[in-house]
């Protein structure tokens, strides 16, 4: 991690708003804010969730971490544009986890470049699967921060597969990146490496139909 990252970090677990914020509005008047919070805000929030894991921090620092971020990138980010494009049915959602900060990013870039879906917050499998069914989804984003979560998308891609509907499965988050073959064992349909690739992923996704 960069330093301006460690220090992203540092002020998120002491929950420092005012210095976190400091650090984005100090970067962003060089860098685009999306690359900022793919270079800095995303390595920050991956490192908390694995010193969680390995024990070093509580729970709570990661929730807090999260919804830190959460609020600074929805004020950094562009509302949607109102003309939205011809496209399928989509949503997006975060499978298990209550990390939020990954899917807030990919939702407001994709609203912020034309598209229109819905937005499912957190949800279990069975409530997602009966979602999808009754709104008729063709195309499905799902964010995830831990190792568990990221293994129920195979429920989610069976249990879909077995009521014979054709849902397209985009997944992402730090799993998949640690794991670059761990989206094909869930037997999802493609994996973003970072939200800027959600875009050209809806297009790819969006030609097959």
């Amino acid at each position: 991690m960069t330093n301006i990252a460690n220090n992203f970090m540092r002020a998120l677990l002491d929950l420092d708003r005012l210095s976190a914020k400091q650090i984005l509005d100090e970067n962003t008047r060089q860098t685009t804010p999306i690359k900022f919070i793919e270079s800095i805000v995303v390595p920050a929030l991956e490192r908390i969730g694995d010193d969680w894991q390995k024990g070093n921090l509580a729970l709570s620092q990661v929730y807090m971490s999260g919804r830190i971020c959460e609020e600074l990138v929805d004020a950094l980010l562009p509302p949607g544009d109102p003309d939205r494009k011809d496209q399928p049915r989509m949503a997006i959602c975060v499978l298990s986890d209550h990390h939020k900060l990954g899917k807030t990013i990919v939702y407001s870039l994709l609203r912020a470049s034309g598209f229109d879906l819905s937005d499912y917050d957190t949800i279990e499998v069975d409530a997602l699967v009966d979602r999808v069914k009754l709104e008729q989804i063709e195309i499905l984003l799902i964010s995830v921060l831990m190792l568990p979560s990221a293994l129920k998308i195979k429920k989610v891609t069976r249990k879909l597969a077995n009521m014979n509907l054709d849902v397209k499965i985009i997944v992402g988050g730090a799993p998949f990146r640690f794991d670059d073959q761990l989206w094909q064992e869930v037997e999802a349909d493609a994996m973003c490496n970072s939200a800027s690739e959600a875009v050209s992923i809806i297009h790819d996704v969006m030609g097959s139909y």
